[in-house]
């Protein structure tokens, strides 16, 4: 399919600002609102069971707005009586903003047409699962009888595969944790009136979460559209939603765009391929409005989750930052090259180095810290010891300082930033 016909012109670092500002890390008003108006603002919040310095959706939401408290970070993202989020399939398990909900129609159809995920599940165990949520209110997979079948983790039981299935296909809904574990509720108990029975065409899920993604990235190309809530993943064979693409871009209101410049950062020609000089794609009007002045205000200097929404995708990241980033932290121990969680450097608007993190107690062992440049020492003890702080670390441990020629000036900013 061709590209958009381009009415504006950026460049490469008009793209990297953009994206910062609109992901919420350039800017003091990015950080108005909280972590509600965080998670709008990005539009999808990973989950993962990883936890080191702590789960990766508490650190999405430190990364942008500080040290907020991560009980308030719970409490917004699964309000025990007002919920304004739930999980659902988007870049993968994601929280999501509540009035997303009817959007994701598209996806719970193609499931159904599909008519299976991961397990066969048995309209007579769903037939129960959903009885007993009527009659007993919000259930967790023990209290609905167990979520393994006493195998490896991925055996589930039969409940658990049960209601698993009906949250794919929207009959139940997550709208709250408790103790990690996902409470499933009926959709007519948790979602306002106003989101219920609404029931979008294919196209006009796409085009709202073209906007979504727009509005989160400030500037996207053709694959950026389909790699941010993975619009070819969970689908039946059937469904070509990725052909729509262009046109929900249109229909969202989106501006074409060419990046115009070396490398043209962070863009990917309308095949999907990242593209040199002159790639295409559409941005959000209100970004590309922005005053440039904005565009130049002050960067957040902190340790990105390897799940964040910034550096989602590999290949944008190496376009736009210049960095390579990968998750080693399932790859065997002998041949991780970074480490086990592995967190980028935010810092002056570029990654400019990694950390492995661990806990020791109170100490926050720093494994495996590389530098960019001599430079980087001063913002990386900084997000060190600010994420030590945050974490109730009153300690910060060095290990294995990459060049090490670099290993003194970290220590003595580390000190002073003590």
């Amino acid at each position: 399919m061709d590209g958009p016909a381009a009415e504006e012109t950026v460049t490469p670092d008009d793209v990297r600002r953009m994206t910062l500002r609109a992901q919420g890390f350039l800017g003091a008003t990015s950080r108005r609102g909280g972590v509600p108006a965080m998670l709008r603002r990005v539009g999808a919040v990973q989950l993962d069971t990883i936890s080191v310095l702590a789960r990766s959706h508490e650190l999405v939401a430190y990364a942008r707005l500080g040290a907020v408290s991560r009980q308030r970070i719970e409490q917004a993202y699964w309000h025990a009586s007002a919920p304004a989020a739930f999980e659902y399939w988007a870049h993968a398990a994601c929280v999501l903003p509540i009035e997303q909900w009817p959007y994701f129609a598209f996806r719970r159809r193609a499931l159904r047409a599909r008519g299976i995920r991961w397990h066969q599940s048995h309209q007579e165990t769903c037939d129960k699962v959903l009885a007993r949520l009527r009659a007993e209110g919000p259930l967790t997979a023990t209290q609905l009888g167990g979520a393994k079948a006493g195998g490896p983790w991925w055996d589930w039981s039969d409940v658990k595969i049960a209601v698993e299935w009906l949250l794919d296909t929207g009959d139940v809904i997550c709208a709250r944790r408790t103790g990690w574990r996902r409470v499933y509720d009926l959709p007519e108990r948790v979602l306002p009136s106003e989101l219920l029975n609404v029931e979008p065409s294919d196209l006009e899920c796409l085009t709202y979460l073209a906007g979504v993604t727009a509005r989160a990235l400030g500037v996207v190309t053709q694959a950026d559209l389909v790699d941010y809530h993975r619009l070819n993943y969970l689908t039946s064979e059937k469904s070509q939603h990725t052909r729509l693409i262009a046109e929900a871009a249109q229909a969202a209101g989106l501006i074409p765009v060419t990046i115009v410049g070396p490398n043209a950062a962070g863009s990917r020609g309308s095949s999907g391929s990242r593209g040199s000089a002159g790639s295409s794609g559409w941005a959000d009007p209100a970004a590309l409005a922005e005053d440039r002045a904005a565009l130049r205000g002050r960067n957040r200097v902190t340790l990105l989750s390897p799940f964040d929404s910034l550096i989602w995708d590999r290949k944008r990241t190496r376009q736009m930052f210049g960095f390579e980033h990968s998750l080693e932290a399932y790859v065997p121990k002998h041949k991780r090259v970074h480490g086990y969680f592995t967190m980028p450097l935010l810092a002056g608007g570029q990654l400019a180095g990694r950390v492995d993190p661990a806990r020791e107690g109170k100490t926050l062992i720093a494994r495996k810290v590389s530098l960019e440049r001599a430079s980087a020492a001063e913002p990386m003890a900084q997000a060190l010891r600010e994420a030590a702080s945050w974490v109730g670390c009153d300690d910060v441990r060095l290990e294995q300082i990459e060049p090490a020629q670099h290993a003194s000036r970290l220590a003595a900013a580390l000190a002073r930033a003590s």
